[in-house]
């Protein structure tokens, strides 16, 4: 199901009935126990319709993947904007931190990531998506930042790769990860997550910070 950049209403709103469908269904019933008819019947449109917007199951879990991921990579985006040269690495590392648990913990998503890792040995695709435009994206975005104040000498980070990948698995791991693995889908407490955060930002400033 390609992603189009620009629909006709009618189109799009078809699009949206399909995906909204495929949500609702492959993050309740998970990947294998959703049919295509199924999604057809959830989302109101017939089945040669729902397969010329989707072409396959798997192609449709990739686009509800995208569109659910984007969407929240634009918002965390927009309150934790990329950072400027000049700006103070401390303070952007602490509102990455927050905007980025929070967009971890939210419950459709990491109904999302449970279910592309548990199809991941048969269609590696789902994870590989899923890393990509999460995981993948927050690395890629940390390590431009680190690389600018590398740069002027305000981190302390000659490999920003690195660097980006040891923040990020900071973030995402210990409440993350035990949120993916016990099944819990309630968020963290507001004092839990600060606590994590400043954790975090804590360990990441005494290696990298100047």
């Amino acid at each position: 199901m390609t992603v189009h950049t620009q629909l006709s209403p009618r189109v799009q709103r078809t699009r949206d009935k399909i995906l909204s469908a495929a949500t609702k269904l492959f993050l309740g019933k998970g990947f294998l126990e959703t049919r295509m008819d199924d999604v057809a019947d959830e989302a109101k449109v017939s089945k040669q319709t729902l397969y010329a917007h989707a072409g396959t199951k798997e192609a449709l879990f990739l686009a509800m993947a995208e569109a659910m991921i984007a969407k929240a990579v634009t918002a965390q985006r927009a309150a934790a904007p990329d950072p400027q040269v000049t700006d103070n690495p401390k303070a952007f590392l602490y509102a990455h931190a927050r905007e980025q648990l929070r967009t971890a913990h939210d419950p459709a998503l990491m109904q999302v990531r449970r279910v592309a890792i548990a199809e991941a040995a048969r269609f590696p695709s789902f994870g590989q998506a899923v890393f990509d435009l999460g995981p993948g994206t927050s690395i890629g975005r940390l390590e431009r930042a680190f690389a600018m104040w590398h740069h002027v000498g305000r981190l302390h980070a000659p490999d920003p790769l690195r660097a980006a990948r040891t923040f990020n698995w900071l973030i995402m791991g210990g409440p993350t990860s035990e949120v993916m693995l016990t099944g819990q889908s309630s968020t963290l407490a507001p004092g839990a997550s600060e606590a994590h955060v400043r954790e975090c930002v804590r360990v990441f400033w005494t290696a990298y910070g100047v």
